[in-house]
């Protein structure tokens, strides 16, 4: 059995699938505890920001799913928070790495720098695949033209929690780190290392961004797949968000009100 995942980027993608809206995060002077439970005062403040472009599948009912989120961010972490409707939580996979996008997730894009561009195999930006179980997984390089999925759970911090509301609707809170695109995926579990390829965060930082829910009620695929961002299809295809940058929303960071 083939335990990598080959990707051959053969020619040049002309993608013409405009996302960089611009969107806003405040700054929190008060790092957010990530329990899934969005009770600080902060979160009251941040705006909501929906949810609702289908990229794959059908468009679901609201009662199957449907979603929104909130930005803030601090020097150390993008912090963000969503909240999920979502009928059925199924996860059919034991591996985290076996299928992830077919399970429900939360995906997160990040482009530290918006720069753009292809990153299927390399870091010049990050597709999280939030798990329910919270492990975190993209592909890592193996080289030029392959990659394979590892665990990213030491960029992103995540908890969520059903609340009692009539939707039983789920919180999610996550604390992402951003790296610059020449980090290694090892780092040793070394805080100096680690360091040496953390960004830190500021005010007026533009980076590019992009939000995503991957939905299974019991099937062997993921139903639907419904996001933050609307995206031009290119040949048909609006799944472009794993592979390029380019449709990714423009996130400024700004001072709290």
């Amino acid at each position: 059995m083939n335990k990598y995942l080959v990707i051959m980027l053969c020619g040049a993608m002309s993608l013409n699938a405009q996302g960089k809206n611009d969107i806003e995060a405040m700054q929190t002077v008060v790092p957010i505890n990530v329990d899934g439970v969005p009770n600080e005062v902060q979160w009251q403040k941040a705006q909501w920001l929906p949810m609702k472009e289908v990229m794959l599948g059908e468009s679901p009912s609201t009662n199957d799913f449907n979603g929104k989120y909130k930005l803030l961010w601090d020097k150390e972490h993008v912090y963000l928070l969503a909240r999920i409707v979502d009928d059925v939580l199924y996860d059919r996979y034991s591996n985290p790495l076996e299928n992830y996008w077919d399970d429900d997730c939360l995906e997160v894009f990040i482009d530290e720098d918006n720069s753009g561009g292809q990153h299927l195999n390399n870091f010049n930006a990050f597709a999280y695949h939030v798990a329910l179980d919270n492990q975190v997984v993209d592909i890592a390089p193996i080289d030029e033209n392959q990659g394979a999925p590892k665990l990213f759970n030491h960029h992103v911090n995540s908890r969520w929690q059903r609340s009692s509301e009539p939707d039983n609707a789920i919180y999610w809170e996550l604390a992402i780190k951003l790296f610059r695109d020449d980090a290694p995926y090892d780092l040793s579990n070394d805080v100096k290392v680690e360091n040496q390829y953390r960004v830190t965060n500021k005010v007026g930082k533009k980076l590019g961004f992009m939000l995503a829910y991957c939905d299974n009620d019991g099937s062997k695929y993921r139903e639907h797949f419904v996001g933050s961002t609307a995206i031009t299809p290119v040949n048909g295809d609006k799944n472009l968000g794993y592979k390029t940058a380019d449709v990714f929303d423009t996130l400024t960071l700004i001072k709290p009100n």
